[in-house]
């Protein structure tokens, strides 16, 4: 039985003089609302002209899930050497324990050299990412809005912090469609353990269902049941979608406005070319023993990490759009000496090598790779079970990440925190920024990549935002 819409039921009333009138008045409607251009399109998905001229071509999306430190990886400050330890009273209205109570400062249980010819700060186990240090441009002036992990996740991935609204990549692709219509545009590489606010931080949103992330695993089957019963023969399957396209199509001409089904459609025909595709490219023992132990596979602390990296490089040489990485684990209120070390060496060779494959193949050019959390962390902890930790809590208001490739400027540190990293204090940027400047490297302009919804046309910085043509070479 098919579900009764609005608008069918008005069409539907006898045609009383009411009714027509009605009728002619929602048709006018129809005519006159703004529709999206992707929608006249006959495939959704396939490439498009940027606004602009881009400087990248795709992105690579590296998330660090849980609030790496800035202090302890890429923002050294001596200063916290003299306080720490050093215990004060914060008075503050906030409801937060993480920003009033007694606090005492902590400095960091690391030390920090300088790498490559710009002598760009990094953490003493970044050893491998140091090799590659002046391909980095490290951003010190981001500043979020929610300390809460779902709402921080939410709004660095999809510009909401109470999700709902489309991820990074669904807008990029929306923007931009893509160049392998074998593939999903946008493909997500989780851990097993999905990221605070689950599969909402990678959701097409309001956008049309064939925006949505496409979550792969980078081990066994990358989507379970991708691939038929051995007694199914691919003519039977062709023949099966062609029959089934078919019966949709009578549906869809009776519900023009409708767009789930033709969406489902297209996944049943994307996921059918997957088949054939799919398998060559997650196939990491095809790549040489070089390349594998280079990103780190077969090794306990990076295989993980290392297979998604690889496999994002293969992705975007087949022409993916958008990739995006989790990595969790970063959320250090205790034992951050341990635990900060591990995820940094658990990332540091996969990464460096992304950078350097991409370099070697003539990708990086081409290629955004972007590394952040969803926050930063702070100089000073709370008191937790009663005692003093070395950990850090939450901090919105300083932050690092950084970029390679896609035209950024490399081998430059951009903006600044102040002497504790508590708060950013040059070029200071809010993420809507950020999330302009990403799509202005691709070739998108925010105010033109819009999308018609409740009554609005909606944009990824939710209320317009500015490039940081700092960051840009």
């Amino acid at each position: 039985m098919h579900r009764l819409q609005r608008r069918d039921f008005l069409y539907g009333m006898s045609a009383s003089l009411g009714t027509v009138a009605l009728n002619a008045l929602l048709q006018a409607e129809e005519k006159s609302t703004p529709q999206p251009a992707h929608l006249k399109l006959e495939k959704p998905l396939e490439p498009r002209d940027p606004h602009i001229k881009a400087r990248a071509k795709a992105c690579i999306f590296l998330f660090m899930e849980g609030g790496p430190s800035h202090l302890d990886t890429f923002d050294p400050k001596p200063a916290l050497e003299k306080l720490h330890l050093k215990e004060f009273l914060r008075e503050d209205n906030q409801v937060s324990a993480m920003a009033s109570g007694k606090r005492y400062y902590i400095k960091s249980p690391f030390k920090h050299k300088q790498a490559g010819e710009s002598g760009i700060s990094l953490c003493e186990h970044f050893s491998h990412l140091s090799d590659v240090a002046d391909d980095l441009c490290v951003y010190h002036g981001l500043q979020a809005e929610s300390i809460n992990h779902p709402t921080a996740c939410y709004h660095m991935n999809t510009g909401n912090r109470f999700g709902g609204d489309p991820a990074i990549g669904s807008w990029m692709t929306y923007g931009l469609g893509t160049e392998n219509q074998n593939l999903p545009a946008f493909i997500v590489l989780p851990e097993v353990a999905y990221p605070q606010g689950g599969s909402a931080n990678w959701s097409n949103g309001f956008l049309p269902a064939y925006f949505q992330g496409t979550a792969l695993r980078s081990q066994g089957s990358p989507i379970l049941d991708l691939n038929p019963p051995a007694h199914v023969t691919r003519e039977t399957q062709r023949k099966n979608l062609d029959l089934l396209s078919q019966l949709n199509q009578a549906d869809m001409q009776r519900h023009p406005h409708e767009q789930v089904l033709a969406a489902r459609m297209e996944s049943y025909e994307l996921a059918f070319r997957m088949q054939a595709q799919v398998p060559d490219i997650i196939n990491l023992d095809q790549e040489t023993r070089q390349t594998q132990e280079m990103y780190g596979l077969g090794q306990p602390e990076t295989d993980s990490f290392g297979r998604r990296c690889l496999l994002a490089r293969k992705l975007v040489e087949e022409g993916v759009r958008f990739v995006q990485i989790y990595a969790a684990g970063w959320d250090s209120h205790d034992f951050l000496e341990r635990s900060h070390k591990a995820r940094i060496q658990a990332v540091d060779r996969p990464i460096a090598a992304l950078l350097k494959d991409l370099k070697a193949r003539g990708l990086l050019e081409d290629t955004l790779v972007v590394w952040t959390g969803e926050f930063g962390r702070s100089p000073d902890n709370g008191i937790r079970s009663g005692r003093q930790a070395a950990g850090r809590d939450h901090n919105a208001k300083g932050m690092v990440l950084w970029m390679a490739g896609g035209g950024v400027k490399a081998g430059h540190r951009i903006g600044a925190t102040d002497e504790i990293g508590d708060h950013a204090v040059e070029v200071v940027n809010p993420i809507k920024n950020l999330h302009v400047t990403l799509e202005h490297i691709m070739g998108l302009d925010d105010n033109q990549l819009t999308y018609f919804h409740e009554g609005r046309f909606k944009v990824l910085s939710q209320t317009g935002g500015a490039v940081i043509n700092e960051l840009l070479g």
